[in-house]
């Protein structure tokens, strides 16, 4: 029996679509883990990326530890939190830590790109809002975050899509979502739903990143998206 044929008589049974176990159970736990996660990085990250990025004050230590975070593997963050909340009841053993990991995997590239695109603004820009008399945080809103905004969608879109492919590993710890069919899969030896396991994975991961592509399309005005195209051109030519 081919995998085809595995495939097709897989899907065929209503059960692997619905119930606790189906995929689209699995889908919407995967979901609602990666924008949990990512919800609660954002919160985290751009709040100090828009700080260090605009006073400038502390930003060599926060980028390094950020960069630190980033080298971290999301396996060894489980490995770390877990011994300390596995005792929390209900969700000490798989949630917590799940989250936990996730969370530390989205912050650096918010961190740094919010960081990066603020200090990239045109100090001109920025001098002519406080001879407009702008206070800082006026400052910050309305012209730095505007001029800044293709570099700080990028971050979040790069974290947005390392959570959703990450996310697998909550099922090694049972928090549920696409890794789950992942790691039954495995388990039954059973090639069909390991093969949609992975190519759920695969395609949420894929439309997340189509969908912040069109949020940055829709967000950043048609004057800067412009301007960053050149950017990008000329940097291309070099």
């Amino acid at each position: 029996m081919t995998l085809i044929d595995e495939l097709g008589a897989w899907l065929a049974d209503p059960t692997h679509w619905t119930g606790p176990d189906g995929m689209v159970t699995r889908l919407l736990e995967h979901v609602a883990l990666s924008g949990a996660c990512l919800g609660l990085a954002i919160a985290i990250a751009l709040p100090i990326g828009l700080w260090i990025g605009h006073t400038g004050r502390g930003a060599a230590g926060v980028i390094r530890a950020a960069n630190i975070g980033q080298a971290l593997p999301t396996l060894g963050v489980i490995g770390i939190v877990l011994p300390l909340t596995a005792n929390i009841e209900p969700y000490g053993f798989d949630l917590i830590p799940s989250i936990v990991a996730l969370v530390a995997l989205a912050i650096p590239p918010i961190v740094t790109n919010t960081y990066a695109g603020l200090r990239q603004v045109d100090p001109e820009a920025v001098e002519a809002g406080r001879g407009m008399g702008m206070r800082e945080l006026q400052l910050l809103r309305l012209v730095e975050v505007p001029l800044a905004l293709p570099s700080v969608l990028a971050g979040l879109r790069i974290s947005a899509v390392q959570v959703v492919a990450t996310a697998t590993l909550a099922a090694v710890l049972g928090a549920g979502g696409l890794g789950r069919l992942i790691i039954d899969g495995i388990a039954q030896q059973d090639d069909a739903q390991l093969f949609m396991g992975a190519v759920l994975v695969a395609i949420l991961a894929i439309a997340t990143e189509l969908a912040f592509a069109g949020l940055q399309r829709i967000a950043i005005s048609p004057g800067l998206r412009g301007r960053v195209q050149a950017a990008r051109g000329s940097a291309a030519d070099v």
